[in-house]
């Protein structure tokens, strides 16, 4: 196989990657900011802030996670994960002794006249669902997140395929119309001055046909 066509095929595959990858790559950033803007957008509708930083609300250690988003507005994936998991899953401990809600329904269904624990799972319920959703809105932060990071490691990799496939095309200007690769060895085909003879191996070893 003659080494310029080699290089030809070589180019053309690190062209279609690279315009493989630049195209994911943007894509992937598209994901990326759509995904951020949506988690912001629906985040800010709900119009939740943390306690202030002295506020006894943020007292304890229990409350260590959200204590760093002390006074902000919840409009992250990191915020809300924090809110959740920093400030409403302790209220809610603190409620209802650690259990879960699912327990507290079961122990009113047992006592239905029990005012004061119909009222806590009233609580507990409307606790548990606001801590879902901003769970669910960390979820697609984190999706975003992954995707702002796969989208960068495309645009590197398609900035260095372009790179190796610039070098490649200039190394087929420079090779010799002549430069064959064949056998793992390259070089110039040397002419067959007589017809009994045939090229069997690297120039200069030739072999005559009986």
């Amino acid at each position: 196989m003659r080494r310029k066509a080699f290089d030809a095929a070589l180019s053309s595959v690190g062209a279609v990657l690279t315009v493989a990858l630049i195209v994911a790559g943007a894509l992937l950033m598209w994901g990326a900011v759509f995904t951020s803007n949506q988690v912001r957008s629906q985040l800010a509708a709900q119009r939740i802030f943390f306690p202030a930083a002295n506020s006894p609300a943020l007292k304890g250690p229990v409350y260590k996670l959200a204590r760093p988003y002390a006074g902000e507005e919840v409009l992250t994936g990191a915020q809300a994960e924090a809110y959740a998991n920093g400030k409403i899953l302790p209220d809610l401990n603190r409620i209802a002794g650690g259990k879960t809600y699912a327990q507290l329904s079961a122990e009113s269904l047992a006592h239905p006249n029990n005012a004061a624990l119909a009222a806590e799972v009233n609580t507990v319920f409307r606790g548990t669902t606001l801590r879902g959703l901003l769970l669910e809105a960390y979820g697609y932060g984190m999706f975003g997140q992954i995707a702002f990071i796969a989208s960068i490691v495309s645009f590197v990799l398609a900035a260095a395929m372009l790179i190796l496939t610039a070098l490649g095309l200039r190394h087929m200007r420079r090779v010799s119309p002549d430069a064959v690769i064949w056998m793992g060895h390259s070089g110039a085909t040397a002419p067959i001055s007589n017809p009994g003879q045939i090229a069997l191996g690297p120039i200069g070893q030739r072999s005559m046909l009986r």
